[in-house]
């Protein structure tokens, strides 16, 4: 069984380490043990506890209602909270419960419910990535949690491109754009959210995935019909500062637009004619609905 640290569990659920504290001197509905160092610790079920818990205080319950409630109470009200643009928190968190004890129905079914409330991108862009975002974090900061990441990260996948199967139809063309992650990156989800939403939008698309290196791209650019490539960074591992890649990438392909995006383009210092790198989701957006314009154009 795993153990959460007081810090672990302020990520987690969102309150912090002081109101915590206050809380278990307070009110005797938990009380976290403490190991030889005197440490507090937190299993599993101590956790799923305090994500009910967050879900109702974030939702505007007094914490002194909350230590009325039986265990079962406190599960049973957190999960009859209804979906509003305010408490999409509380669908992360509910999201981390499930994923807590790897319950594959009860994550999809949050999943689900979002999707016909929400729509299926902001489900994504407003719930699963912050979601992936705190576990990621308490994973590189603290090394908690990587199963629930990865099973998590596998579901989300699988909607993906289940949704994304829904255009392939648009795609009996010679693809105008390709997608790919460079070599040593794997992060592949945010590549897979675009391949969804350029389809969706009526683009062409080749998509190769992650871990791609250049050599590999040199018999896909040589494909007609091909305008851009697109990339996708989260950790550079290339070898090379981003703005030599992207120089790479334009001698290798000079007949093709490079479009760059991810948190690993920002330390780009540089300004390239035939490279357009995207610092916000929205321009991401806003370059991909264009295409969509056009046609609706012509």
């Amino acid at each position: 069984m795993q153990s959460f640290s007081i810090r672990n569990i302020e990520l987690l659920t969102g309150i912090k380490a002081h109101t915590l504290r206050i809380w278990e001197q307070r009110y005797d509905f938990f009380k976290a043990p403490r190991k030889d160092s005197k440490q507090r610790f937190y299993s599993n079920e101590d956790l799923k506890k305090l994500l009910c818990i967050s879900f109702l205080y974030h939702n505007g319950w007094k914490v002194s209602k909350i230590a009325s409630l039986s265990d079962e109470e406190i599960r049973t009200q957190a999960f009859e909270i209804d979906l509003s643009e305010k408490n999409y928190p509380t669908f992360v968190q509910r999201l981390l419960q499930s994923a807590i004890d790897f319950n594959e129905a009860s994550f999809l079914e949050t999943i689900n419910e979002l999707t016909v409330a929400i729509g299926f991108e902001r489900t994504i862009t407003e719930v699963c990535y912050p979601y992936l975002h705190r576990v990621g974090m308490l994973w590189d900061t603290n090394h908690v949690i990587p199963a629930q990441e990865h099973f998590s990260s596998y579901i989300i996948q699988n909607r993906l491109i289940s949704e994304t199967e829904k255009y392939s139809d648009s795609q009996n063309d010679f693809p105008e754009i390709v997608l790919f992650c460079p070599e040593n990156e794997h992060h592949e989800l945010p590549l897979l959210f675009l391949n969804y939403l350029l389809r969706k939008n009526g683009w062409k698309v080749l998509y190769l995935g992650a871990n791609i290196k250049i050599d590999d791209l040199k018999e896909v650019g040589k494909l007609p019909g091909i305008e851009y490539l697109y990339l996708h960074l989260i950790t550079n591992f290339t070898g090379l500062h981003i703005d030599d890649y992207l120089e790479v990438l334009r001698k290798t392909f000079p007949d093709k637009k490079i479009l760059a995006s991810g948190r690993g383009i920002e330390n780009s210092q540089r300004t390239f004619i035939d490279v357009q790198k995207f610092q916000r989701d929205g321009d991401i957006v806003s370059f991909i609905q264009q295409r969509r314009q056009t046609l609706g154009s012509t």
